[in-house]
C-alpha cells in the first residue's frame, strides 16, 4: 500500500502533458492569425504574441531563415524550430517529438481549411495543402499532406 502512495504522485506528474511556449509574430489586423493562436491554445500550447508591422514580421521571418517563397501571414518559434503559417498543432507536436535536424515547418500561403483558415466564413471548404519540413539550406519536403 505504501508503494502505491509513493508511485501514484510520480506517475501523475510524468503523465501531465508539457505546455510548450510558441512565440508568434503577427500584425494587429490579421484575424486568421488570431484564430491560429486559438487553435494552438486549444492544442495545449502556451502562446506569446508580438504585434508587429508587416515589415518587422517579414524581417523576423528572414532572420529565422524561412525562405520568402514559403511565407504566410505569421511567423513563430517553438523550442528552436521555426513555424511559418497555419501549421496544425498535431504536426508541431510530431516535430517536437521526432526532433529532426531541420529549420522547422511551413504551410506556405493561407490554405482554406488549415487551422485559422477554417472558420464559418469558409463554409466548410477544405483545400488540400502540405505541411513542409524546411531545411536550413531552404530546401523542403512534405512532412504531412492534407487532402
Amino acid at each position: 500500500m505504501v508503494i502505491g502512495v509513493l508511485v501514484l504522485p510520480w506517475v501523475a506528474v510524468q503523465a501531465a502533458p508539457s505546455r510548450e511556449l510558441i512565440e508568434v509574430w503577427k500584425t494587429p489586423t490579421c484575424g486568421c492569425c488570431k484564430d491560429w493562436i486559438s487553435h494552438l491554445e486549444k492544442e495545449g500550447f502556451d502562446v506569446k504574441t508580438y504585434m508587429v508591422s508587416e515589415s518587422t514580421k517579414t524581417a523576423q521571418r528572414s532572420k529565422i531563415g524561412i525562405p520568402e517563397k514559403m511565407g504566410s501571414c505569421h511567423t513563430a518559434l517553438v523550442k528552436g524550430y521555426a513555424l511559418e503559417g497555419h501549421v496544425p498543432g498535431r504536426d508541431i507536436r510530431r516535430l517536437l517529438n521526432e526532433r529532426p535536424r531541420a529549420l522547422g515547418l511551413a504551410v506556405p500561403g493561407m490554405p482554406v481549411g488549415s487551422p485559422g483558415m477554417d472558420g464559418p466564413e469558409y463554409g466548410g471548404r477544405k483545400d488540400p495543402y502540405n505541411v513542409l519540413l524546411v531545411q536550413r539550406d531552404g530546401s523542403s519536403s512534405v512532412f504531412h499532406a492534407y487532402s
